[in-house]
């Protein structure tokens, strides 16, 4: 029997129903290293199959998650400490997500600086990849491991990994042709991989313009990708007609991976219309009271529609718990959607969110004690004032948050692997 099963375990636990908490419980944790280090070193260890987890995304679609079991997770993660730094050695600097050093405001502040004067890129082309977790080809996703990783051991243990399968408790064990479970520890690397090639695409294309005499570089169009994750944009200085050529180009670099773009997702719009990336809206606008134009990031309508609709379902508590329990749900959604969001033009935003939560959590209190009075209300749940506090906790304020700028940082950004001689 493998290290870790036998055991029920909770929702998070793989197919072997074993959590970590049974792990360190049944072996502990030194026998349970030991017996999957000699595993590895013996190429006698086998990943079972994930286990199959369909959760709720915006729209009413859902998405696909791989829960692996224990002991593969502990293998992927070694894996991941030795094959990052080598692969973070080759990734171009317009990838952001899942790096290290780099995050979701980085791609934001690079496309506002672009967009921005002196640059003023006009056009943006904003990707969407359909299904790139499950899509990406095995094939080609393995011949660029081999690019770099020689040790045909490692190459066979991310084709394990790959190829262990994919179960689910009403179709049974299905085999993976395709894709890379979402929600594994060894994927997102891996999927950085396979979309490095729009990457290249893009960088070599740019290499190829610079290299013309100055006089042709002029009438060609000038583009920088920014990209997190599977998400991104093209922002291009040209014509529509330039946009919608690079339209195909990049599904041609991606359709080597066997991805494929979204054509109801991927649009082409200009900067003064405005586009939704990363939950921001970015667009230029008339600065009120001057005849000059900035490009402006701010909560898209999306992510505040996903936050109000977030604290009505929490505002619809058991009213026979007491407001504290309502403060705790809260507090740490309003506390991390905001710090997502301070670094732009949010303070109206937050003002309406203040507004909003503040009316949820007010009705929620008359509803629990419908025959008090306001002064009654007032002196019970917010000490005579009107916000509403529960002994040492209080509601989150979003309308105290105070904005602030996030300054793009480009070739800054630090490398964790750089050499210190």
């Amino acid at each position: 029997m493998a290290p870790g099963a036998g055991q029920p375990g909770s929702r998070s636990a793989g197919v072997d129903g074993a959590s970590a908490f049974y792990v360190e419980q049944r072996y502990g944790v030194q026998a349970f290293l030991a017996d999957l280090r000699l595993e590895v070193k013996t190429q006698t260890f086998r990943p079972l199959p994930v286990r199959e987890r369909m959760i709720p995304k915006a729209g009413g679609r859902l998405r696909r998650l791989g829960i692996a079991t224990v002991r593969d997770r502990v293998v992927q993660a070694a894996l991941k400490l030795v094959l990052e730094p080598i692969w973070e050695a080759d990734f171009l600097p317009c990838s952001y997500g899942f790096r290290p050093k780099r995050r979701a405001h980085d791609a934001i502040a690079e496309i506002r600086t672009f967009a921005s004067a002196p640059h003023r890129y006009e056009w943006a082309l904003e990707g969407d990849i359909a299904a790139c977790f499950d899509e990406i080809s095995h094939s080609a996703l393995l011949d660029r491991v081999r690019q770099r990783i020689t040790d045909r051991r490692v190459v066979a243990l991310i084709k394990a990994f790959l190829k262990a399968g994919i179960f689910n408790t009403e179709t049974g064990l299905r085999d993976s042709q395709a894709g890379t479970p979402q929600g594994g520890i060894l994927s997102p690397l891996l999927a950085n991989l396979a979309l490095t090639v729009l990457d290249e695409h893009f960088d070599r294309q740019a290499r190829q313009n610079r290299a013309l005499p100055r006089r042709q570089r002029q009438r060609r169009p000038v583009f920088r990708l920014s990209r997190y994750a599977d998400d991104w944009v093209l922002l291009v200085k040209g014509e529509r007609a330039d946009v919608e050529q690079m339209r195909d180009e990049a599904a041609t670099a991606l359709a080597t991976m066997g991805l494929r773009l979204s054509p109801e997702k991927t649009t082409i719009t200009h900067i003064d219309e405005g586009l939704d990336f990363l939950g921001w809206r970015i667009q230029r606008h008339r600065k009120p009271g001057t005849v000059k134009s900035y490009v402006y990031t701010y909560p898209s309508k999306k992510a505040v529609a996903a936050v109000t609709r977030k604290v009505r379902t929490l505002s619809r508590l058991n009213r026979n718990f007491p407001l504290e329990v309502l403060l705790l749900n809260l507090n740490p959604a309003l506390r991390g959607w905001c710090a997502y969001f301070q670094p732009g033009v949010s303070a109206a935003t937050f003002r309406y969110l203040r507004a909003f939560t503040w009316r949820r959590v007010i009705g929620w209190i008359r509803r629990k004690h419908p025959g008090m009075t306001w002064q009654q209300l007032r002196r019970r749940y917010c000490h005579g004032g009107w916000w509403p506090t529960d002994g040492e906790i209080a509601l989150f304020d979003p309308g105290r948050m105070q904005t602030t700028r996030y300054r793009y940082r480009g070739a800054a950004i630090p490398n964790p692997w750089a050499s210190t001689a």
